[in-house]
């Protein structure tokens, strides 16, 4: 697979040189520089491909690079302007309306953004769709491709190589298809000589189907006008970019902060991107930070855990090699943020320059466009530590002295303290945060509700799914985001998901804390423990905790679980179903997450038991 990506990527490269007689194996690749010779602007722009154009007039780019710190490809804003310009006449042979949708297999290549460029200079609305988790599970990722190519209508799906045969398997059966294929397949036909068409500021952008939608895919319409309002804010506000900027990545292209953030938040404000792939990041992480030190990339943005990651697989010699003084920008965002992971991210790499004060944690969805809100640049990050029983209770938010809590154990590690909240920061300008009780009532700051937010870079809607729809978005256009949040002193803090939430016996208990009591034991790892309820026949909640484990000994994995049932037990006071299953069992969304809605279905199939009638919403 390595291979064929190589040259799917040297492939574009060469189409992209300016000496057309060197072959791409002959080629001395340079990565685009950071500084351009064009005038920075941040604003202006009405939609995607008048952004474009603007900073074609520099020399800046996207940068591709492998697991080794090899430079593949290289494609500047001109090469890509001029590639997507030239691929959306094969787009427009194929007939399609405008305004049709094109569903793209998203790899991290260049293939991908020209595709998703020449698409709106076809006047199409691109979607991106996942590359597989795990190649394992063949038949799972072809369902939900075809998901997705159903949801979304589809008329064109493309994937390269190394996917294609997934995306055809995953297209049988989708009416609105009319043609499937590779990049290099659609430009063997022919091509159009109609005009390419202006794109609008009211026009859908592109949609994006949210991570945990597995099982009915929504697909989330962004119009340029949201997408420009967005990008500005990121650009301007929340991270104040500069021509001195440059980015690093390894986020999926396919995951709302890894296009909108790191492809098209870049392109907006004409910076370099320095990119490594998803899959190579999760084999050798640490090449990202070798990335940031040799480029001296200034803003790269991870979820907690590929922060963790960095941690775990880091070694003296690493470290030693490592600048990371010019990072002024180390986001954090797309999942519950855990300050022990930051904490522990910082003390490890602080010998080689990096500032905590550099963390940036943020706030958004896909519904939102994708930021929402930012912790203030150059502060690092800040938390609140609360009265536990307060928040789970009641709801209300008492601050708890932490001054004689050094937040780390004997070993010196810092201890996960699962009654502290991060930060996140104020709304961009033009978006409002407002936080509602059970009722639908605003609560006061020191209250916990469901977060609602509202403004210009909020979606339309759910592609063809009115009910979804007229669900998240009430009369006044505020939009339920299912968080479960509170304000304090203005920044908004999130606490879970409102799917996370059990009811039993009258109290509110999290997931999250039942999933954070069985990782406490050495047996069990982070992120390999899935929490739930379901309604038995008689109409009782049941509580039920999945834990993928590796003892082999049946008195090993009884004496677990009757010892997690107890811990459970004197912790909240239920009982509670413990079913121990084979790593790798437990479903992921795209993006990475535990889904606990897919592991509830899992366990029902499983357990052989009836679709209970009071189903857990789907988790976003």
């Amino acid at each position: 697979m390595t291979t064929a990506k190589a040259k799917l990527g040297q492939a574009v490269v060469g189409r992209g040189l300016s000496q057309e007689t060197e072959s791409p194996a002959e080629a001395v690749l340079t990565p685009t520089p950071t500084r351009n010779s064009i005038e920075q602007r941040l604003a202006e722009f009405s939609t995607m491909t008048e952004a474009l154009e603007y900073a074609a007039q520099g020399e800046t780019g996207f940068n591709f690079y492998d697991a080794r710190g090899n430079l593949k490809s290289v494609l500047p804003f001109k090469t890509l302007m001029e590639r997507s310009r030239h691929v959306a006449r094969y787009l427009l042979a194929k007939g399609l309306e405008s305004g049709s949708h094109v569903a793209l297999v998203a790899d991290t290549t260049p293939e991908f953004v020209t595709l998703f460029f020449a698409c709106r200079y076809a006047g199409l609305v691109p979607y991106a769709m996942p590359i597989p988790v795990n190649l394992g599970s063949h038949a799972a990722y072809v369902r939900h491709l075809h998901g997705m190519l159903d949801g979304g209508q589809a008329g064109i799906a493309l994937a390269n190589d190394d996917f294609v045969n997934f995306l055809k398997e995953a297209a049988e059966g989708v009416e609105t298809l009319k043609w499937v294929g590779t990049p290099a397949q659609l430009e063997q036909g022919e091509q159009s000589d109609a005009d390419l068409l202006v794109n609008t500021p009211s026009e859908n952008a592109y949609l994006q189907f949210t991570s945990g939608s597995t099982k009915s895919p929504r697909a989330v319409m962004i119009t340029e006008h949201a997408l420009m309002t967005n990008l500005q804010g990121i650009t301007r506000i929340g991270l104040e970019m500069t021509p001195e900027d440059r980015c690093a990545s390894w986020l999926p292209f396919y995951h709302d902060m890894g296009l909108v953030g790191l492809i098209l938040a870049p392109m907006f404000a004409q910076l370099s991107v320095d990119y490594l792939s998803t899959y190579d990041f999760a084999i050798r992480p640490m090449q990202w930070l070798r990335l940031i030190s040799q480029n001296r990339c200034t803003i790269a943005f991870g979820q907690p855990f590929g922060y963790k990651l960095c941690s775990m697989r880091a070694r003296t010699a690493d470290i030693e090699k490592l600048d990371l003084s010019c990072w002024r920008a180390a986001g954090v965002g797309a999942e519950l943020i855990r300050a022990d992971l930051l904490r522990a991210f910082s003390d490890k790499f602080a010998p080689c320059g990096f500032n905590a004060n550099a963390f940036l944690p943020c706030y958004g969805l896909a519904e939102a466009t994708l930021a929402v809100s930012f912790d203030r640049l150059g502060h690092g990050f800040n938390t609140v530590e609360i009265d536990a029983e307060k928040l789970i209770d009641q709801g209300i938010i008492i601050r708890q002295d932490s001054s004689t809590d050094s937040g780390t154990g004997a070993d010196g590690k810092h201890i996960r303290k699962n009654n502290e909240f991060v930060n996140c920061g104020r709304p961009l300008a033009g978006l409002e945060i407002e936080i509602i009780d059970d009722n639908g009532q605003p609560v006061a700051e020191h209250q916990v509700g469901t977060v609602l937010v509202r403004g210009a870079s909020i979606m339309s809607g759910y592609f063809n799914n009115p009910k979804k729809s007229a669900e998240a978005l009430n009369e006044d256009n505020w939009l339920d985001t299912g968080d479960i949040g509170f304000m304090l002193d203005g920044d908004l803090y999130i606490t879970g998901r409102r799917t996370d939430i059990i009811i039993i016996n009258g109290r509110n208990i999290r997931a999250h804390d039942i999933e954070f009591t069985a990782e406490q034991q050495e047996e069990v790892r982070e992120r390999e423990a899935s929490s739930f309820s379901l309604i038995d026949e008689e109409g009782n909640t049941v509580v039920v905790l999945v834990i993928e484990c590796r003892l082999t000994g049946e008195t090993e994995r009884h004496d677990l679980i009757v010892r997690l049932k107890r811990l459970i037990y004197e912790e909240f006071g239920i009982d509670c179903q413990v079913e121990l299953v084979k790593p790798h069992t437990l479903p992921r969304t795209s993006s990475g997450k535990l889904s606990r809605a897919a592991a509830r279905l899992d366990y029902i199939k499983r357990s052989k038991l009836t679709e209970p009638p009071l189903a857990q919403a789907q988790d976003g």
